[in-house]
């Protein structure tokens, strides 16, 4: 009887083994999975977006494994080596383009561009050349926004862009898609 008893239990934990134990451990590996190779979330706490991402929004970042598919106008999440910290702004700058701010105004290649999403600009002038390699970030809210145009560097490397901005899941009033 003992050993009826003794297989009874081990059937039961053979069982309990492969119908809870392995499907959570396979779930959490796809999870983190994901996490270090394709989606992964912020948090902003600044004001240098708005109104495009305000402070404490959440979004979903997809990671950029070919920097060919940056466009301008995408909101990138980056890691700058002069503040020491993950921040979140707008390509305004690819690597080779020549960008002349004016009265506020951003003209790249000989061209001013159609900021629509930004609100609240300001006065400010001064010429950038995106070496190669890099690229040029402003913040919507442009009074208000560490970027690009105040850094003693003012370009962030390739090697440093973490991913793109593409879905906002808070707060749940503005859930849905970031786009340009």
């Amino acid at each position: 009887m003992d050993s009826t008893v003794n297989h009874n239990y081990k059937n039961q934990g053979i069982k309990f083994f492969k119908e809870w134990v392995i499907p959570i451990a396979v779930a959490l590996i796809i999870a983190m999975l994901i996490k270090n190779f394709l989606f992964f979330n912020i948090y902003v706490p600044s004001e240098s977006m708005v109104p495009t991402i305000n402070v404490d929004d959440k979004m979903v970042v997809t990671k950029i494994y070919n920097m060919g598919n940056i466009k301008r106008g995408d909101i990138i999440v980056f890691y700058s080596d002069e503040l020491k910290e993950t921040l979140i702004k707008r390509v305004i700058g690819l690597p080779g383009d020549h960008i002349v701010i004016h009265d506020g105004i951003v003209n790249i290649n000989g061209n001013d561009i159609k900021e629509d999403y930004v609100k609240n600009n300001e006065k400010y002038n001064r010429t950038f050349d995106v070496p190669e390699d890099k690229f040029f970030f402003l913040g919507d809210n442009r009074p208000d926004s560490l970027d690009s145009r105040r850094w003693k560097n003012p370009y962030i490397d390739k090697s440093n862009i973490k991913g793109k901005a593409v879905f906002r899941f808070y707060p749940f009033s503005k859930m849905g898609s970031l786009s340009q």
